[in-house]
């Protein structure tokens, strides 16, 4: 059965920034007999959690710990929507496993599009601390069953690529639990259903799949909950070419969330075929979104030098969807990264108010022919 025929996007959602409100109200209209609130967010604002399913295969997952990473509550979004329409994909899946699925852990800062909650805490190193009211809703809930996966449902940026060319427009991650990266029996579990999730992808998106840094993060709540004897799966969804609203990401983020899941229940914890995980090419820091090439800036003496872009993505007041802001990262020699746009500005005018380009600040300039 290939999923990738079978998808459809949520209509209601065709924007990646999504309102907590136009959220809340959705689930409570179109799915009210499946979730409960389990609790409010620095703000007061609701955090819901669905339950689908009736299988012994026990399952847990939550999206938008960080507020601006919202391609994981689109995946459910999508993936709920195409089994509604595909009945017996969808009873078959979900007799074999029960999913717990936390919408939108951050809805602070999902409804300002920021990484950081209200009270500016990274939820994702605040295991230990605990001085957000969300980490705690997600620990709890975790402790009320014995799950036998998490999913840690994320997004990275547009840097990253699986070979120097390719975008990974997804990556994956068994997160380590000690500093050593000891390949454990759990860790082999959470390997084991990427591999599987790999072997559908690649097909997909070839050389588009990557393995997300292994480095142990003594405050990070993948390390954390897999080092607590949890089998806990990591998912980033990045960049796709040409497609910063990431309506492709989402498309096969939706994908190999069903993968996974089905990878669960054929799997049932064992962990056949984990050695596959590590043919999964690691990601490597390699691009900026736009390097402008060859400017000759406006001083007395000859400079011609690389300028680095890359877009801060801002939530602005009136507008239903992100904006992309320019801002100068690099000036000088930037032959060791690559641009997603590159301009050869040979022979053109750099046009600036000032002589140089400033650092860490918008782009302030246009290139002439």
């Amino acid at each position: 059965m290939n999923f990738e025929k079978l998808y459809q996007q949520n209509p209601d959602f065709p924007n990646r920034y999504i309102s907590p409100e136009k959220l809340f109200s959705y689930l409570q209209t179109n799915l009210s007999n499946y979730i409960q609130e389990i609790g409010t967010s620095y703000l007061g604002k609701p955090v819901y959690q669905l339950t689908i399913g009736n299988g012994d295969i026990q399952v847990i997952a939550w999206s938008q710990m960080h507020g601006n990473e919202s391609n994981a509550t689109h995946a459910m979004l999508d993936l709920l929507n195409t089994l509604h329409k595909a009945p017996d994909v969808k009873d078959k899946l979900f007799s074999k496993i029960t999913l717990d699925f936390i919408f939108m852990l951050n809805p602070d800062g999902s409804e300002r599009w920021t990484r950081l909650n209200a009270s500016d805490i990274d939820l994702n190193r605040d295991f230990h601390n605990e001085a957000s009211k969300e980490i705690k809703l997600l620990k709890e809930a975790v402790k009320k069953k014995k799950y036998n996966y998490a999913l840690n449902l994320h997004e990275q940026r547009t840097i990253f690529t699986t070979d120097g060319i390719h975008p990974a427009t997804l990556s994956f991650l068994a997160p380590s639990e000690n500093e050593e990266r000891t390949i454990t029996e759990n860790r082999k579990k959470c390997m084991a259903v990427i591999a599987s999730v790999y072997t559908k992808l690649k097909e997909l998106i070839p050389n588009q799949i990557g393995r997300y840094s292994d480095e142990f993060y003594p405050a990070s709540t993948g390390d954390n909950f897999i080092k607590a004897g949890m089998p806990t799966i990591l998912f980033e969804g990045g960049h796709f070419i040409d497609d910063y609203t990431r309506a492709e990401t989402r498309k096969y983020y939706t994908i190999a969330l069903y993968y996974a899941l089905k990878a669960m229940t054929e799997l049932n914890s064992e962990t056949e075929g984990w050695e596959a995980y590590l043919e999964i090419p690691e990601n490597k820091e390699t691009h900026y979104d736009i390097i402008y090439r060859n400017v000759k800036l406006n001083t007395d003496h000859e400079c011609i030098l690389d300028i680095a872009v890359q877009y801060r993505e801002l939530k602005e007041e009136g507008r239903e969807e992100i904006s992309f802001i320019p801002f100068v990262m690099e000036v000088g020699d930037v032959k060791q990264r690559k641009g997603w746009k590159e301009i050869d500005c040979t022979g053109k005018r750099f046009i600036c108010s000032t002589k140089y380009p400033k650092l860490d600040a918008e782009v302030n300039f246009i290139i002439e022919d």
